[in-house]
């Protein structure tokens, strides 16, 4: 009886396993042509800005690729990811040098994650750290790689990444920040865009932080040295 037990729930596990990959790979398949209207970060972000206030909104608006500057396309791309045209979803290397830095130092310093494990996060994860979370997020991303161009990725993600708080996407931090179209964005606020994302809301309040005007050289530095998909 109990034998029984524990095959019946096994199966009933592996269901519901499953029934979450088909849902992922639905939503997936359906965003590549399709742009989403939120992400599972900006609901979170949300949840917790309506605790404070139950009237706040998010800054958000969708923009096409096409009207991007490129110079922010590259400052991303120099910042977070310059191999990103190159590699299947995971820069293998980019991670063991993070883990290495980690393991020196002690603590997480570094992190190994591309444009598209940032994306496969921001779309469909929490910020809650789980014991499954990077799996999900492995799965997520090899999905992403698969079905959709490097360009509807990096379009993806620069429209739902948050710049501030409430703030997620290109036209609404660029407005933000400088009152100007995402297509008008100079060299020097598209790097400043790309050096506040790993952590958005403390630079929105420390524009002039030494730190992210150092970072902020380093990617315009590069910006010119990278590729970007047309």
């Amino acid at each position: 009886m109990i034998l029984k037990w524990i095959k019946r729930s096994i199966l009933a596990l592996l269901a519901i396993i499953l029934l979450y990959q088909l849902w992922l790979f639905a939503h997936v398949w359906w965003w590549v042509d399709h742009n989403p209207d939120n992400s599972a970060f900006m609901d979170e972000r949300l949840n917790i800005m309506q605790q404070q206030n139950p009237d706040a909104e998010l800054r958000f608006k969708w923009v096409p690729y096409s009207q991007i500057s490129i110079n922010l396309k590259r400052a991303l791309v120099a910042a977070e990811d310059s191999k990103f045209l190159n590699h299947d979803g995971f820069d293998w290397e980019g991670i063991q040098n993070a883990a290495e830095k980690n393991i020196k130092k002690g603590k997480i310093v570094a992190g190994g994650s591309t444009i598209s494990q940032q994306l496969a996060k921001n779309l469909f994860l929490s910020s809650q750290r789980t014991p499954w979370r990077k799996l999900e997020e492995a799965m997520i991303t090899v999905m992403l790689e698969q079905m959709m161009s490097k360009r509807r990725i990096l379009e993806i993600y620069m429209n739902v990444i948050e710049w501030g708080n409430g703030v997620f996407g290109a036209q609404a931090a660029s407005y933000y920040y400088y009152r100007t179209k995402p297509a008008n964005l100079s060299s020097a606020q598209a790097a400043k865009l790309a050096a506040m994302v790993p952590n958005p809301r403390y630079y929105d309040t420390h524009r002039s932080a030494r730190g992210l005007l150092h970072r902020t050289a380093i990617i315009q530095a590069r910006m010119s040295q990278v590729a970007v998909p047309r």
